[in-house]
């Protein structure tokens, strides 16, 4: 039977007890939510491993309402949300012994976006209501009077988000408003990407989703608030200043004020190199900040 050498003995234990007690002290912090947020959330977790190799952030998408269910039933440390959560969701988590907290941690505008062959350069909100809403009078592009080559139907394929979707809430209640409803026979998406491209393929179609997922495939439209009002094209300064009429904040919760590790994230994320992060994938940072 070999013998194995007393100070090399040592010397694997001693490396093995270390191993461990590093894989012990590593904390990991559960990130799921918004669809809108994903790709910035996980560019955060991706820089933040370089400013602290201690902590691993693990992301996860699904949606704001996927989100929000995890920090009601408190099995996340943050919910991303492209949405306020509502009174009677915070309630919930309350009941259940959770505290939600609001971070606003940027802002994106809400982007329609039209094939590439549509002729539309701007619409309003009444234009979208027409098109998206229940009983809203706007089933071809004749009846906002546009002539779409390649559309030889002329009906509009309407793109939207699953019901889950934070993006799919806030269309719902700042376009169709609080009690309007989406019309039937919408082809719902499930995720921002999807919507794009899809619209991409499909002459017909409208869709919207995070300025973030615009590319040169497909066309982005000016809105107004309503005819007459000044047209304003989607962008990081519209989103930021409010002057798009579909921009929108975007949030993290905590389950209560964040302590430890959290705290530092979330510092992080608010500090300017979290916040170029934001800017770098093409949403607006909470404040105006110079990035290289």
């Amino acid at each position: 039977m070999l013998k194995m050498n007393p100070l090399l003995a040592v010397s694997i234990a001693t490396a093995i007890s270390l191993a461990a007690g590093n894989a012990q002290a590593r904390t990991e912090i559960q990130n799921k939510g918004s669809d809108t947020l994903v790709n910035v959330a996980q560019a955060f977790a991706e820089e933040y491993a370089k400013v602290n190799p201690e902590v691993a952030i693990a992301v996860s998408g699904g949606g704001s309402g996927t989100g929000i269910a995890a920090m009601i039933n408190g099995t996340v440390d943050i919910a991303n949300s492209s949405r306020k959560m509502k009174d009677k969701e915070i309630k919930q988590a309350q009941e259940r012994g959770h505290n939600p907290i609001e971070h606003i941690v940027g802002y994106d505008a809400l982007a329609i976006y039209v094939n590439k062959a549509n002729p539309a350069n701007s619409m309003t909100i009444a234009d979208l209501a027409k098109i998206y809403g229940r009983d809203g009078g706007a089933t071809k592009w004749q009846d906002l009077g546009i002539q779409v080559p390649g559309c030889d139907s002329g009906e509009i394929v309407v793109v939207s988000r699953q019901n889950n979707s934070g993006t799919y809430a806030y269309f719902q209640e700042h376009v169709l408003g609080e009690k309007g409803k989406f019309r039937l026979g919408t082809l719902d998406m499930h995720g921002s990407k999807d919507v794009v491209d899809l619209v991409e393929k499909t002459p017909c179609a409208i869709g919207y989703s995070g300025l973030a997922y615009a590319t040169d495939h497909v066309k982005t439209v000016c809105m107004a608030m309503e005819p007459g009002k000044p047209c304003v094209m989607p962008s990081e300064d519209a989103a930021l200043d409010g002057s798009y009429p579909i921009a929108r904040p975007l949030f993290m919760y905590t389950n209560g004020e964040p302590q430890g590790e959290i705290k530092k994230y979330m510092d992080w994320i608010m500090s300017d190199a979290g916040q170029c992060l934001v800017a770098k994938e093409g949403y607006a940072p909470v404040r105006k900040i110079a990035c290289k």
